[in-house]
């Protein structure tokens, strides 16, 4: 477990403190991290999987993974790979509490034969639409089904053929019996089994019958003595059929889980629904689950997002009771933070522009000490030639009087070298500049005479014949507007500029060799990662976030 998570009091450990001093739960506080393996994990699942392993992690609990596996239509073994990364990159470990729903099929069928011989379940022939109609509105008590009142036996011999194969998908379910007139339409009989005959990727194609989510999910936790089922928000309205089928199945009351609602975590800019996710995937939107624009945690950590400062983000916007947006720059700012006190700096020029010190000798290359970090980093050797690159942004040939980089008669420092004066621009015959030229000060080297030498502006840049060649890839939201309210039409929502790759950019030759995932701030750039795809041939960096902290700005007014 991670050993900086923080554990800010909250209404879920309050709950908790008073069940505890009501001498519930005398063997020990016991969560779980249910999540179903039909897609990858995205940050609002970071939020629940940090509440429920630090909870447990608080009060010297346990907390298990269990992977809800009820519906084989949309599982795959890929996911379940997916989310063990994840919650282990993540700073969790589940030690030998890893569990799936499907491990107890057989026991979740006798608790549906033991609703059926207490009254409290049928089997049901109408269809998925009748079954809609039947259940009414807000407003409207639902009606009852013309096969509710089938008896025990009936029931029995029913659902034990849909066991045997003998129906086809949808001709029949399993229901519970609870009202029809329930204000809360979740208890009007919800089906609790459907016929679906496809193979599970753990079960194969032992079972035809599949328990539905919200009869697995409480009895799963009963079996598995969890104490307290920490959920989102929308699962409120399914607390009361998840404790009525404890009570129906003669659970304690003392000991039988809890379930308590927080609210889920919505991002501005960003897509939060795992169905849109998918589509993004399948479409081609993106790259695939872990493009680092998508909110998964797979594509947080290919885009260089540290745990650190993921859990730190989930720690600050705290558990609340209601739904709300959350600002996307205060997780760049929890970001920021935590690279800040870990990346190296180097210097890297992404759109370049030659620059020819003249005064300079042409065969000399000289290695500059250059810091690493402004605090304890060490330093490392930059090399520096007659030849250079610079920004293109930072040198304008007509430039206003505020103008502090390099401009014709102008004078800059290079950081970590010499102040240099441009002298001419060079151009081509359709008027665009090929080349400046400067002088250098040969004395305004850091020891040199004239050291002290004071210009205003300041530059990075890179050795034309000492350089490396890199792609770097500028991401940014994936949804132009802020909400992440479904529009009408969500592809058209999606930024067309989320994506912009540079090539031919310049970085200096001490990360030739940085594996995968290392990462830098390049100065005045932002921060940047060594993308998985890259190699010694082609390297490949992704702006991980700017060097821009608009949340802290505002936290700071605040």
């Amino acid at each position: 477990m991670p050993e900086n998570v923080n554990f800010l009091s909250n209404f879920i450990h309050n709950a908790i403190d008073e069940d505890l001093k009501n001498g519930k739960y005398a063997e020990g506080i016991h969560t779980r991290f249910p999540p179903e393996p039909n897609g990858y994990l995205h940050i609002g699942h970071a939020k629940s999987i940090c509440i429920n392993f630090g909870t447990a992690q608080k009060y010297n609990g346990l907390c298990n993974l269990r992977f809800d596996d009820t519906n084989p239509t949309k599982e795959d073994v890929e996911y379940v790979d997916s989310i063990k990364e994840d919650v282990k990159w993540l700073g969790f470990t589940w030690d030998d509490r890893m569990f799936y729903a499907s491990d107890y099929f057989d026991k979740l069928y006798n608790f549906a034969v033991e609703l059926i011989k207490r009254g409290r379940a049928y089997v049901c022939d109408l269809t998925a639409e009748q079954i809609k109609e039947y259940r009414g509105t807000l407003t409207q008590a639902g009606k009852k089904s013309p096969y509710r009142d089938r008896t025990v036996d009936e029931n029995i011999a029913l659902f034990s053929r849909m066991k045997a194969g003998e129906f086809a998908d949808g001709e029949k379910v399993l229901r519970a019996k609870i009202d029809m007139a329930s204000p809360n339409i979740t208890m009007r009989d919800p089906i609790i089994y459907r016929i679906s005959h496809t193979q599970h990727h753990r079960t194969g194609n032992k079972w035809c019958i599949y328990p539905m989510y919200d009869f697995a999910h409480p009895l799963s936790d009963a079996i598995e003595h969890v104490t307290h089922s920490i959920c989102t928000l929308e699962f409120e309205e399914h607390r009361p059929l998840y404790n009525w089928l404890l009570e129906s199945l003669g659970f304690d009351e003392r000991t039988r889980p809890r379930q308590i609602e927080f609210a889920r975590l919505n991002l501005t800019n960003t897509v939060m629904s795992k169905r849109k996710l998918r589509q993004l995937v399948e479409g081609g939107y993106v790259s695939g689950w872990d493009d680092p624009r998508m909110p998964t945690i797979s594509g947080f950590r290919r885009r260089g997002y540290t745990a650190e400062a993921i859990r730190d983000f989930c720690e600050q916007i705290g558990v609340a009771k209601s739904n709300s947006l959350v600002d996307v720059a205060m997780l760049e700012h929890c970001v920021r933070e935590d690279l800040n006190k870990k990346t190296d700096r180097i210097m890297a020029v992404l759109q370049p522009i030659k620059v020819v010190i003249t005064n300079y000798p042409a065969d000399k290359c000289e290695y500059l000490s250059a810091e690493n970090r402004p605090q304890g980093g060490g330093t490392r050797y930059v090399p520096f030639t007659r030849e250079i690159y610079i920004e293109k942004q930072d040198f304008m040939e007509e430039a206003p009087r505020k103008f502090f980089r390099l401009k014709p008669g102008g004078e800059v420092r290079l950081k970590y070298a010499y102040i240099i004066k441009c002298t001419d621009v060079i151009k081509d015959s359709s008027g665009n500049i090929t080349e400046i030229h400067c002088t250098y000060d040969p004395d305004s080297k850091r020891g040199g005479l004239t050291a002290g030498r004071k210009v205003k502006g300041t530059l990075h840049w890179i050795s034309v014949s000492e350089c490396l060649n890199a792609e770097v890839r500028l991401y940014d939201y994936l949804l132009k507007n802020e909400t992440d309210a479904a529009p009408v039409d969500f592809i058209a929502a999606l930024n067309p500029e989320s994506l912009i790759v540079l090539h031919g950019c310049k970085i200096e030759p001490s990360v030739a060799w940085a594996g995968a995932g290392t990462k830098y701030q390049f100065l005045r750039q932002g921060y940047f990662c060594v993308d998985k795809d890259s190699s010694k041939d082609h390297l490949i960096f992704n702006r991980i976030v700017g060097l821009r902290d608009s949340w802290a700005k505002t936290s700071r007014k605040k």
